[in-house]
């Protein structure tokens, strides 16, 4: 993210509709302000009413963007996040995260960002930014093996991915060209096939993620040496 002229970036964030989304939204948000950037970090009032406190210094230059979220039948009257629901109405959060497309839409027009960091679930926002001409990066709180086992963007896109059962995710993927012995644990490899059915939101969640992935300019992980040797 090289500012535009050495002049400082006005940064978009846009986290899906969890806490374990949110805060590392949040904090990255915070690393960027103290670079001298512009945030506007954005997400449903409920959520945004829950963040911690912005530390003084950084108040300034993090504006919290309310954005409501469309109401559906299947959800609690006050479900904004995961926290606020159970397990079987996850897809319906999905389904309810993507009528924000029409409020975020006019936010990016409105207030022309350079750049828009965005989750996993908002696969129908790179094509509105790149309308707007608006920079895209897609931020992973997986680490970069994770996501990189999950499959090349047109096979999530399309389900045209051969592995269909558990067993198929615990050993490396055919198109790792290297050496490795890291693959997917059981209850992870159960997660990933999950994760390839199209759900009641309408689309899978590799869908979302290849969709989000084919659309950007530049992936962002949190990773480190130590959980990247294989």
């Amino acid at each position: 993210m090289a500012a535009k002229d050495h002049q400082t970036l006005h940064v978009a964030v846009f986290p899906w509709l969890a806490f374990g989304h949110i805060i590392p939204y949040l904090q990255l948000s915070k690393h960027i302000a103290q670079k001298g950037h512009r945030i506007s970090f954005i997400s449903t009032p409920r959520n945004i009413d829950r963040l911690p406190k912005l530390p003084p210094h950084l108040s300034s230059s993090i504006a919290l963007v309310k954005i409501p979220l469309p109401r559906i039948a299947e959800l609690p009257a006050n479900a904004e996040a995961t926290i606020d629901i159970h397990g079987g109405q996850m897809d319906h959060l999905k389904k309810a995260f993507d009528g924000l497309e029409p409020g975020m839409t006019r936010f990016l027009e409105d207030s022309s960002p350079d750049w828009i960091l965005y989750d996993f679930a908002a696969h129908w926002l790179p094509p509105v930014a790149a309308r707007l001409g608006i920079s895209r990066a897609f931020y992973s709180n997986n680490n970069a093996w994770f996501a990189a086992f999950f499959g090349p963007t047109d096979a999530l896109i399309s389900h045209y991915d051969d592995r269909t059962k558990p067993d198929d995710f615990m050993v490396p993927p055919k198109w790792a060209k290297f050496e490795t012995k890291v693959a997917y644990r059981r209850h992870e490899a159960d997660w990933i096939v999950g994760m390839g059915q199209i759900n009641q939101s309408g689309f899978s969640d590799l869908y979302r993620v290849g969709k989000v992935i084919l659309g950007c300019e530049a992936i962002l992980t949190d990773t480190a040496h130590l959980n990247q040797s294989g």
